[in-house]
């Protein structure tokens, strides 16, 4: 992990148990990169990681019990809807200037991650590790606020109470996009209509959904909430009855259900 040894200050960078074997075991191991000219790190050379909550956009607070993500958890979002995923990691900037990472998500779209409001500058990108994505989420854990993932498969459970433990001593959120044993929190996009194509013309303008968040504890019940996600800005806000801001027929469609 060379570069993130040149991100971070590797002597103030905690050293997390992997998952996996021994690195020298590990034959080509997959690169880190940057999406931008790194910003100016804290002055301790990595983000702090108290206890507490890692912020979400205004307009996801509603829908989460705490109002925020708790730290050192594992956030599953059901069907992996990319709007949802990214809508959720975009408060990560608001968290000290917090660091996040994407992890096995090749096809994430840049200047979405950007409209919804991550750092670009504060992001590192794991394009396709393969088989290794458990190795490269414990390292990134120590080092970054967020961690959003797609497993290259289904994940077995002794593998997830591994990497539960290394969350909870780093205080990373994990966001995964799907399934994910154990998960404290499961978000899905119940039902979403897009607006801005007309009858064989136009282009996309925004997304109205209805966001579902079920889990443990004060979330058994579920909460509801709809959104624009994104709107015709590509940012994510509640969505208002008399709003006119997007226009033109909709057409519906139905995603997964939590």
């Amino acid at each position: 992990m060379n570069l993130c040894e040149r991100m971070f200050d590797p002597g103030a960078v905690s050293v997390f148990e992997s998952v996996f074997e021994s690195a020298a075991e590990q034959p080509e191991r997959p690169a880190l990169r940057p999406v931008a000219f790194p910003a100016a790190a804290p002055e301790d050379g990595r983000p702090a990681t108290g206890r507490g909550l890692v912020p979400v956009p205004p307009a996801l607070r509603e829908v989460l019990p705490d109002g925020g993500l708790r730290r050192g958890t594992a956030v599953s979002v059901a069907g992996g809807d990319a709007g949802l995923l990214l809508a959720l990691a975009a408060g990560v900037r608001d968290a000290g200037g917090g660091w996040a990472a994407a992890v096995g998500l090749p096809d994430l779209g840049l200047a979405a991650a950007e409209g919804y409001g991550l750092d670009l500058r504060r992001l590192l990108v794991a394009d396709d590790p393969g088989r290794h994505w458990p190795e490269v989420v414990s390292v990134l854990a120590g080092a970054v606020e967020l961690i959003m993932l797609r497993p290259d498969g289904p994940v077995p459970p002794k593998l997830a109470t591994r990497l539960a433990a290394v969350l909870r001593r780093s205080g990373c959120v994990l966001l995964v996009a799907g399934p994910w044993p154990g998960a404290v929190l499961r978000l899905g996009v119940r039902s979403g209509r897009w607006f801005g194509l007309g009858d064989g013309y136009g282009q996309l303008a925004g997304r109205q959904v209805e966001v579902v968040a079920e889990g443990r504890g004060s979330a058994v019940r579920g909460r509801t909430a709809r959104l624009w996600l994104p709107d015709e800005h590509g940012a994510v806000r509640p969505v208002r009855e008399q709003s006119h801001s997007v226009t033109g027929p909709a057409a519906p469609l139905v995603a997964a259900v939590v």
